[in-house]
């Protein structure tokens, strides 16, 4: 079997064999398939695409490329949750400890956040002392004594992800909805779950911008965890505008925090309760939406879901002082308003713009491995569908000095599109896949 033969077969549009696909991804991993080859690879899939069991079998072959979690002494109930990553997105904080307190356990391993898409183990790191590099002894024993865990993704986790990641981000072929699908699907294959709730984002904050091509992307990931053997459900959810007010990792986890006493913003709850509501039926704890959200808002009402975070965070070492006092949690120097200079109802508060000014006041990283600053953030006032009047805030920008507010004031400012006729509201999800 040679490289160049595997190539020139996905040239031709022609479906490739598990072997074949064994072969290129063993090799891949090991460097004995050059950078070269594999770009040429990655880019006949991106224009030719691949048939579902192609990207089960990719799928497959990357998740088993480097270390995998044995949870099969849960008995397959350990639900996992992923998503594409947004602007505002703390869902995992609330929806994980929720799930958790309705009796089924949790295990996820989370990444940091990169570019405008926060990452929740950052968030986490707010918090004092927060451990988020367990070892597989320790997960699996914290899964099992706990129910809950949140950390972050080991490092020998499908390795092979991780090489051909690097290699699609120089070569223009990040965009392949089967290269999208395998990447996510072979970390949470190898996290060991077996039930896995997909949180697909879709609009001008997230990588996905349109409906057609997200959809796409949740059937893909729907057929790879039924041929894999996994319980798979996607839900579309809206990123034109961020979710919830907070955006920056102190703030979202006041937020989130805020959200499981009881408080928060609208759009924020009915995403965490419906999330939950899903990984519920994933687990088997209940056989529709509705009978979901009454155990998940149950969950909130009687203070459990608040119980199990404090217990996530005091047994990975956090200070679960901040839980009750979330005050004490980094603040910034400055808050500073952004004001709207006229009236109407909003049309627009774009996601991405938003998002990007998280990253310029220091919130989020450009690059791997730059620092983040906790403390800083936007709060985001108005919603579409709301009525704003002139001097009416639109944004609290928490910086820590006036000059990084100044490189985003007229980025914020411009962010909010304002029009004289009433605007509906979007829905908080578009569609729900694989419930079926």
């Amino acid at each position: 079997m040679r490289t160049v033969d595997i190539i020139i077969k996905k040239r031709d549009k022609e479906e490739l064999s598990k072997a074949e696909i064994d072969f290129l991804i063993q090799n891949f991993t090991s460097g004995e398939t050059p950078d070269y080859q594999m770009a040429a690879w990655a880019m006949a899939v991106l224009l030719n695409g691949m048939s579902h069991q192609e990207i089960t079998d990719l799928t497959m072959t990357m998740a088993a490329s480097g270390d995998q979690l044995d949870l099969s002494e849960f008995g397959g109930q350990v639900v996992d949750k992923h998503s594409t990553g947004g602007v505002g997105d703390k869902t995992t904080l609330v929806v994980a400890p929720v799930v958790a307190a309705c009796g089924l356990p949790v295990g996820k391993m989370s990444g940091r956040g990169l570019g405008f898409s926060g990452g929740t183990i950052d968030k986490l790191e707010s918090i004092p002392g927060f451990r988020s590099d367990l070892t597989t002894e320790e997960f699996i024993n914290q899964l099992r004594e706990h129910g809950i865990v949140l950390t972050g993704q080991s490092v020998d986790l499908a390795p092979a992800d991780g090489k051909l990641y690097a290699l699609r981000d120089v070569t223009g072929t990040v965009q392949s909805i089967p290269l999208i699908a395998s990447s996510v699907m072979s970390k949470k294959i190898a996290s060991g779950a077996d039930a896995i709730a997909l949180d697909v984002k879709v609009g001008r904050g997230a990588f996905m911008k349109d409906l057609d091509q997200a959809r796409e992307l949740a059937e893909v990931m729907v057929a790879i965890g039924k041929l894999s053997g996994r319980r798979v459900i996607a839900v579309l959810s809206q990123m034109d505008q961020p979710l919830g007010e907070a955006v920056g990792n102190a703030l979202e986890l006041k937020e989130a925090i805020a959200m499981l006493k009881g408080t928060g913003p609208a759009d924020f709850h009915e995403h965490c309760i419906d999330l939950s509501a899903y990984m519920l039926i994933l687990g088997g704890k209940v056989v529709d939406l509705e009978s979901g959200r009454k155990l998940a808002q149950q969950a909130f009402d009687d203070g459990s879901a608040l119980g199990k975070f404090k217990e996530l965070i005091e047994i990975q070492g956090g200070d679960i002082s901040m839980i009750d006092h979330p005050e004490k949690l980094p603040l910034a120097k400055f808050v500073i308003p952004i004001v709207s200079e006229s009236g109407g109802w909003v049309k627009v508060v774009d996601a991405k713009e938003v998002g990007e000014s998280s990253v310029m006041i220091g919130a989020g990283r450009a690059r791997k491995g730059d620092q983040i600053d906790p403390a800083v953030g936007i709060m985001v006032r108005v919603k579409v569908g709301d009525k704003v009047k002139p001097g009416q805030t639109l944004f609290d920008v928490h910086v820590n000095d006036r000059k990084s507010f100044d490189t985003v004031f007229q980025k914020l400012k411009a962010s909010v599109e304002l029009s004289d006729e009433p605007v509906e509201p979007p829905p908080c999800f578009w569609d729900v896949l694989g419930l079926n």
